[in-house]
């Protein structure tokens, strides 16, 4: 995917007050206050917009706009309708959230949740966990697939027998939107690249040599956050040099960016940084830059999971990443998924903006993504 070069930000950042984080340890002796003010300025508006289009180039609308009148809930109630989830892979704080999300709504609007899968990012055991959930006939399936090529006939199927379809941040291939599927939601990944350049910038003070650990698969929301992420940095930072880049693939994705990770910093032992596509890779990162004895490296990443937010209220190794919105996304789709029971019409493609999070803003960030109190561990971590 080609995405616009951009310089961005936004105000919510301004509550977390990222505006005073902390470098933290190692390579924060080259902070610099031009490229901090930089950073800042663009990070302020990240959440006043949403940088992402569609898998089909579409504008997003607002999450806030996905609503129910009283008498389209009673409506909804009246119908008694089921719904299954069909994962790519749920073990991880995202997947977990989503779910999580999605059960609470799908409970107000009254609609029983027959199964929730894990394909293990496998396609064909997702086209054998789309078989199994349609033998019990759920009027409604939130989905996110594996892979678009790969599973684009079955869920093609599902939406030929008339269940109605929701995607999670990925739709199949040759599916219409208004036609075999509601509408996709995501999480403005484009923007969620963009936070974390600018948090890896100004924690590396705009200049110096790093690595990068991407998504070797065809995942629309993946690309994207390798864009916002890459462009960003050729635009505003031309002193930050990627001098290497490794494609992981999984399903063990933390064991194979801690090998990429492992590699990249002995082929290039003066690394000052690593970028992983999402936590769960910079867990593998983190595992490497330990072995290596490598505490001043900086990494920046994705989603906020429990282990990095652990890492970055310690303000070691992880100094920034764009958070994702899991629980929200998830009782955003469970509203299309009563759109589509109603017949209401639906905008195609629904994007919840990025939340740039630091050392700073950790705990705050922490309720907000997952509408939970910061477990014991997290809060008892967190280094003033």
């Amino acid at each position: 995917m080609k995405s616009p070069v951009r310089t961005i930000a936004a105000a919510a950042c301004l509550t977390f007050a990222l505006a005073a984080c902390s470098t933290g340890t190692g390579t924060s002796s080259s902070a610099d206050p031009a490229t901090s003010a930089k950073a800042d300025a663009a990070l302020a508006t990240l959440s006043s917009s949403v940088l992402s289009k569609g898998p089909h180039g579409e504008t997003a609308a607002n999450a806030d706009s996905i609503t129910l009148t009283p008498a389209e809930l009673a409506q909804v109630k009246a119908k008694n309708a089921t719904a299954a989830i069909v994962l790519h892979y749920g073990g991880n704080d995202w997947s977990q959230a989503q779910v999580e999300g999605l059960k609470s709504e799908f409970a107000q609007l009254g609609i029983t949740v027959q199964a929730v899968t894990d394909a293990n990012f496998k396609p064909d055991k997702q086209v054998s966990d789309l078989e199994t959930v349609m033998s019990r006939k759920p009027n409604v399936i939130v989905s996110i697939p594996t892979d678009p090529v790969a599973t684009a006939a079955e869920y093609k199927k599902v939406a030929d027998a008339g269940t109605k379809l929701v995607f999670m941040d990925n739709v199949p291939q040759g599916l219409v939107a208004g036609k075999d599927y509601t509408s996709v939601v995501s999480a403005d990944n484009y923007a969620n690249g963009v936070a974390s350049a600018h948090l890896m910038a100004k924690s590396l003070g705009g200049k110096g040599k790093i690595g990068v650990i991407f998504h070797q698969a065809d995942f629309f929301v993946t690309k994207q956050r390798y864009d916002g992420f890459t462009s960003t940095l050729k635009s505003d930072y031309p002193g930050i040099q990627i001098v290497d880049a490794k494609g992981i693939a999984g399903p063990d994705f933390a064991g194979d960016a801690q090998a990429a990770a492992n590699a990249l910093l002995t082929k290039n032992p003066d690394l000052n940084g690593i970028w992983a596509v999402w936590d769960v890779p910079a867990e593998g990162v983190m595992a490497a830059a330990r072995s290596a004895g490598r505490q001043d490296l900086v990494i920046a990443t994705e989603d906020l999971g429990k282990n990095v937010a652990i890492a970055l209220a310690k303000n070691e190794l992880v100094k920034g990443l764009g958070a994702q919105r899991p629980f929200d996304q998830g009782v955003t789709e469970a509203k299309l998924a009563a759109y589509a029971l109603l017949g209401k019409q639906a905008p195609a493609y629904v994007a919840l903006q990025a939340l740039p999070v630091t050392h700073d803003n950790v705990l705050q960030a922490w309720t907000q993504v997952y509408h939970q109190p910061v477990p014991a561990d997290l809060q008892q971590s967190f280094v003033k």
